[in-house]
């Protein structure tokens, strides 16, 4: 199967393993001057294309502009809602390095995890937004839309696995729709591929495959299963017992980016007289300190509503409200 699947990214076919129809002659070559006359016209055009289009959009788009697929009149919208992390507030790079210490922290203290993993720190190149994780061979990887797995993609710790190997893993590249999570990390199968959608996930993969790289160093058996919920735990730890939120306030301007635009933007949305309301998981203190200092003392007064503490996603489909 893997080699069979190797010929086939290769593009290799054998016409002998394949009906007669099926069986084409080689292709014909091009009339002779006819590959560089194509080369030139092909430099030509993308000359012309590199010299005129620049100069031609650059007075056309903004940009700093946002564009959008589907376009809306906001004159028709009425009611604005707002989350605060990464929506409102907008974090430094020391805040992944400081959940990332604190969850490791809290593997070796209330986990019982090797000390020697504080060896390892916070690597911010290391992981994107929108990876897989499977948990059962723990394994991080990138999946494509057409749940394809990327070749080259595939971590085990800190180290890539040859394609070859998760050919003959997986059956090929392909992971079946049932296997696959959703944005919540629910699977028909269970947490069989967990995939990390928002920033606060990014500390999340690094610590993982840091653990794994660890284990396998060391040669240590371990259930990944196991790792993935203790890892998740201490990654939630960290913002249920207050570490995250304590750091932040305690050094606001270190952790949290001022942005004078955001008083703007939610000022004129109150002076046109919209509705607004701020939807966060994060507690009443932390919101009121982050506010402050990016919005001022007087933030309140623009929001209508103010929901903390709101645990979404279940705050949206929890019947006992």
């Amino acid at each position: 199967m893997a080699a069979a699947a190797r010929s086939l990214r290769a593009g290799g076919r054998r016409c002998g393993a394949l009906p007669a129809p099926f069986c084409t002659a080689a292709p014909r070559q091009p009339p002779p001057g006819m590959r560089t006359h194509l080369w030139s016209r092909y430099r030509e055009a993308k000359r012309v294309t590199k010299e005129l289009v620049p100069s031609i959009m650059s007075n056309m788009l903004n940009p700093d502009a946002i564009f959008s697929n589907n376009e809306m009149s906001l004159s028709d919208i009425e009611i604005y809602g707002f989350d605060y992390d990464y929506t409102l507030v907008f974090y430094s790079k020391h805040l992944h390095t400081l959940i990332f210490n604190a969850a490791r922290d809290l593997l070796v203290n209330e986990h019982r995890y090797p000390a020697e993993i504080r060896k390892y720190d916070y690597d911010p190149n290391f992981a994107i937004r929108g990876l897989h994780y499977d948990v059962h061979r723990a394994l991080l990887m990138k999946i494509d839309a057409f749940h394809y797995i990327q070749l080259g993609t595939v971590y085990r710790g800190l180290s890539v696995v040859p394609d070859e190997e998760v050919i003959a893993m997986y059956d090929g590249s392909h992971v079946p729709l049932e296997q696959m999570s959703d944005f919540y990390g629910k699977s028909s199968q269970g947490n069989t591929m967990k995939q990390f959608m928002d920033i606060f996930s990014l500390p999340e993969m690094t610590l993982l495959s840091c653990v794994n790289e660890y284990f396998l160093k060391n040669n240590i058996d371990y259930e990944p299963v196991h790792l993935y919920k203790d890892v998740k735990d201490s990654i939630r730890d960290v913002h249920i017992k207050g570490i995250m939120y304590r750091a932040i306030e305690a050094d606001i301007e270190k952790y949290i980016c001022y942005a004078e635009q955001t008083r703007a933007v939610l000022a004129k949305l109150a002076d046109h007289g919209k509705k607004m309301f701020l939807i966060t998981n994060s507690p009443s203190s932390f919101v009121d300190k982050g506010m402050r200092f990016i919005v001022g003392k007087d933030w309140r007064d623009l929001f209508d509503v103010v929901i903390v503490q709101a645990d979404k996603p279940n705050f949206f489909n929890d019947k006992r409200r």
